[in-house]
């Protein structure tokens, strides 16, 4: 498992890719709610959540590559 040191605290690289894709999420839901895109959602919250997760898995997925296939 891969962690990353700050200041002598070893973090899950995990959790610093979910913050990441939290924060992102919140912006791209800035958007979508900007360009009345969610009148067209049946479940709001039920899309925020799917958004964070794909994001989540392409962010750690690409910093897997990264780490371990990238040169």
């Amino acid at each position: 498992m891969l962690e990353i040191n700050l200041g002598g605290v070893f973090i899950p690289a995990v959790l610093l890719w979910a913050g990441v894709a939290f924060v992102f999420s919140i912006l791209m839901a800035g958007v979508l709610a900007r360009a009345g895109l969610y009148r067209l959602l049946w479940h709001r919250a039920l899309f925020n959540f799917a958004i964070f997760v794909i994001l989540w898995g392409g962010i750690s997925g690409g910093a897997y590559y990264l780490a371990f296939c990238g040169t």
